[in-house]
This record gives C-alpha cells, structure tokens and sequence, in this order.
C-alpha cells in the first residue's frame, strides 16, 4: 500500500513538473548554534543560525516550498503555525499527529499552502520543547493589487517574545518527564531575542525600534514563549489591534495587550508623542494558585529620530496589568455538531508517592478525561494507510463526569484521567461548536488552546462554569474575531465555532508546551467530502521515515 502511495505521490510531481508551475523555495537548516545571554553562553537549536528565525515574506494565496535539512543532533518537525494548509496535513508538522520526526541527517520538504490567511503567522519546532529557539514569523502581505484594510503604515516590524533559560532546554524538558513535577521557570524573557536592560549583561544588545515623528508603524506581535501568557505595552503609548491570528479585526485602540503563546496580533503604533526615548515592555500573567511562574519583564526602546536629549532613563510603562488580573487577560447559529471539551490539570499516582507532583503524584492534562498518548507511528499516515492499531476513534464529545468544574474543593478521584490515543471523527462541512470548560483541578490554569488546519470564530467568552442555556444567548454572532490560539481563561470557558471543510488529520492542543506534553491534546480526523476537491492531498514521496 506505502508503495503504491509513493508512486502516486512522484505521478503528482510530474504532472506538476509537466505545468511548469514557479514556486518560491526557502531553505532552512537546522543545526546548533552559540548564544550568549545572561552572562554565560551555550549551544541552542536554531534554523540557518538565526535567533529568532528567518521571516517568511509570502502573498495571500501564496505556495511555497520549504526544505527543512536537519544538521542538529536530534529528532525535529517544523509546524507553520495558523496556516490552513488545505487539503495538505502532510506539511503540518507536529510529530507522531501528522508525521513522523525528520531525524538527524535527514531532509524533508515541505509545501507550505496559502489560502485565506493575511497578516501575521509564524512557524515553528513541532517536536518536545525545542520551540523555545526555533520560531520565526511569517508575513502575509495582501495580494498583489490589493491593500490593507486600513492607511499603509510607514514600516512594518515583526515583534517576537520569547523565553530564555541559562540551563539548556532539552535538559528541562528531560527533567519534567523523568520526575513528574513542574518545569523551571525561564530566567528571562525576550524581545526579538533579546532580554533587556532589566537582566545582567542585557543592556547593550536590548532590541531597539527607531521612529519618524507623526509616522505609523505596523507591530506585528507574536508570542513563541513556551510557558506563560504575556501583558505588553509601550510607555505613554496607545496602540490598535487591527488583527490577530492571521486575519483581520474590527480596530480596537488599547494601552495594552494581552497576548497567549502561539498567538498573533497587528497593531498600529502612533509615533505621536514627544520626542524621546519609552521602554516597550512585556511581563506573564499567571493567576494559577501554586504555580511558578517568571516574575521578570522584558524591555525594548522605542526611540524616535531626531535632536534631542532623551530622558534618562527611558519611561516604563504604568498600565501593564498585575500578573495575576485575569480580568484584565480576558478578551471581551445553527450548528450540526456540538462538543463540550472540560480542559483539567491531572495527577496520576506514582509507586511510593515518588514523583516531584503534588504529593509525590505525576503531573498530566487531559482534555474530557483522556491524557493523550503519542503513538508509535503518526495518526495521519495511520488513516491514509488504512493501519490498524494505533489509535481509537471514540473520542468522547462530553466529559464522562459532570461536576461543578470551578468549585474549590473537588473529590481527588476527579484528578486522574485515562490514558489514550483517541481521535473525533468529522464528516466533511460539518459546522461545529466546541465548548472549552477549564475546571480547578490540581489548583486549575488558564489554557491557550490551538486547533491546526483551521481558524474558528471566538463566540463566547466568560469566568465560571458554562451554562448551555444561558450563555449561548449571549454569544457574539455578528462580528467575533477569527483566530486559530485562544485562551481558555483560568476557571472559565469559551467557545468557538468552525466548519470542518479541510479533510485530514488536524491537531489541537494546549500551547503551553508542559500541557501538550503531559496530555492536553487530541486530534479531529475530518472526512473526504464529495468531489476531488474535497479530497485530501496524496503524501509527498520524501515523508520522513518512523
């Protein structure tokens, strides 16, 4: 069968070859690299030696070709995060879901399809945690003859934030599996790669933004930290979110942001205050009780051109939120299919209370119950193949026990899931509602939950339990936003809607890394629809080997 998938796949290349179809091709290697911040210099992972990454520089509509060469000394896939892909899982990227890893010494080329997407995107490390270095943004710029949908700015500047730890990142991750506990909060966080004035042997490099007086800058925000949510502003400063997630929004002005891990936001800057120097800062919010969290902030400059004598220092902001207002983090049909997915913090139990967990249990996610187990060969080549064995098909659409979610004394029964590799089954164009409902179990969290091969409309929002007579009525149907990462807030709910139009095998997961390891993910498999259009893609020949 393989066989047979591969000589269909080298068919496809021919017939293109045969149309003489140009495609823009990007080349990324990946090997380590030496860094120094902090005070003290060490090795990490990178693409083509960069930290942040390359940006992608594409048009709406756009297809390229990214041929990724792994020179590193470890396992990697590479997912374009928020592209759609459609009918193309095969380039997705996240390991053992849609592909296996591209091992050292190996190539994989990857085609990366545009559709709808306009604005700012990025891509980044599927595979454990080495997405903490190897990130970088992708702009979509309008089709040609087209404009933005607001005044073109003067400049546009990807904006990057990031975590930076002294200990090396794969010796983290290893130690968060080996003993079940929490990982180590970084030791700073960055700005395009940089930590700040704020952290030793910072101040020199810190990033800085030069500006026009009067003139208008396109920020274009992206979060790669690993582990927390951030608050953002600049100092005396307000912007205008004008997108998010790679699509358009209606304008809104703020002094600040709130920005989960794996989100985008576009914001217009006015560079219309008095000639000087600002600090542009970001800080976590983390409201969790009894979780560790990195309590610096990071710094650039704002700096505008000209003769002038700058204040010394430089003003911070006043108005970033306290790291742990969650009000202030919250974001304020007809249907054929409705999930509701409770999101929890888990423990199993350990022999001899053993692990670093709360009292000497392992600390697990899961989503309905089910702490998601990565099988031995990807779920995606399983469905195409026709293999049996390595994963189940009766996901469950609500959770097996109903119980008030965000009481603050639960039964410690509630705290131990199952394990499984279990995915929903869609047919195609069905439209789908799905709930997400965090509980206060194991003292609860707020989770930036990611669906790939999608972007979905954001209908609801709030603190509590979901209350499915109520809060429907008050969903936001005329013009909510469209994203593809968005925040379940810490005891709350929300809610999205999607119409499941793209067939294959589509990953959703918590982006807070330490959840997606411990189990908070699944996958949809979504069905052929009637026509070859609606068919998913033939692999390519070069799929990285199990």
């Amino acid at each position: 069968m393989w066989l047979n998938l591969k000589f269909l796949s080298w068919l496809v290349l021919i017939v293109g070859a045969i149309h003489c179809q140009a495609y823009v091709h990007h080349t990324f290697v990946i090997k380590e690299t030496p860094y120094t911040r902090l005070c003290s210099t060490k090795n990490i992972l990178t693409v083509n030696g960069q930290f942040p990454g390359p940006a992608l520089h594409v048009h709406k509509g756009d297809t390229i070709f990214v041929d990724v060469h792994n020179q590193g000394n470890f396992n990697i896939t590479i997912h374009w995060h928020g592209v759609k892909q459609p009918r193309n899982p095969w380039s997705d990227g996240p390991e053992y879901i849609t592909q296996c890893p591209i091992q050292p010494g190996v190539r994989f080329k990857q085609k990366i399809i545009f559709s709808s997407e306009e604005g700012t995107l990025w891509w980044h490390a599927h595979s454990e945690w080495w997405r903490a270095t190897v990130h970088g943004a992708i702009i979509i710029h309008p089709k040609k003859g087209t404009k933005y949908p607001f005044p073109l700015p003067h400049a546009e500047v990807p904006i990057i934030f990031g975590e930076w730890w002294k200990q090396d990142i794969l010796a983290i991750y290893d130690e968060t599996i080996f003993t079940g506990g929490a990982p180590n909060v970084s030791d700073a966080f960055t700005i395009n790669g940089q930590p700040g004035v704020l952290y030793p042997c910072s101040k020199p490099d810190t990033f800085k933004l030069k500006v026009d007086h009067g003139k208008t800058y396109l920020l274009r925000i992206i979060n790669a930290a690993v582990m927390d949510i951030l608050f953002f502003a600049i100092a005396k400063h307000n912007v205008t979110v004008v997108g998010t997630d790679g699509s358009y929004t209606k304008p809104l002005e703020s002094s600040y942001i709130t920005i989960s891990p794996g989100q985008t936001i576009d914001v217009l800057l006015k560079a219309n205050q008095k000639s000087d120097h600002y600090y542009m800062a970001a800080r976590a919010y983390s409201a969790a009780p009894g979780v560790a969290y990195d309590n610096t902030t990071t710094t650039a400059i704002l700096e505008y051109n000209g003769n002038y004598t700058p204040s010394s220092p430089p003003s911070l902001p006043n108005n970033l939120p306290y790291f742990n207002n969650t009000n202030a983090s919250v974001m304020s049909n007809k249907h054929n299919q409705t999930l509701f997915f409770v999101i929890s913090v888990n423990t199993f139990p350990c022999p001899n209370n053993s692990c670093a967990g709360p009292n000497g249990t392992r600390l697990a996610t899961s989503v309905n119950n089910i702490s998601f187990v990565d099988p031995y060969v990807d779920i995606l080549q399983a469905y195409y193949g026709h293999f049996n064995g390595v994963f189940e098909t009766n996901f469950p659409d609500f959770p097996p026990y109903l119980f008030n979610f965000t009481a603050e004394d639960l039964p410690l029964y509630l705290e131990t899931p199952r394990h499984g590799t279990k995915v929903k089954i869609l047919k195609y164009n069905t439209t789908v509602e799905l709930v997400f409902q965090g509980t206060t179990l194991v003292g609860g969290n707020d989770h930036p939950m990611h669906l790939h091969g999608y972007s979905f409309y954001v209908v609801g929002m709030g603190l509590g339990n979901f209350d499915k007579d109520k809060d429907p009525l008050r969903y936001n149907l005329v013009d909510p936003p469209l994203m593809n990462t968005i925040a379940v807030p810490l005891d709350g709910w929300t809610a999205i809607r999607f119409r499941a139009n793209n067939p294959g095998v589509w990953f959703l997961h918590c982006h807070f890394d330490r959840h997606m390891t411990w189990g908070m993910d699944m996958a949809f498999v979504v069905k052929n629809g009637k026509g070859q259009k609606a068919h998913i893609l033939p692999p390519p020949p070069d799929m990285p080997p199990c």
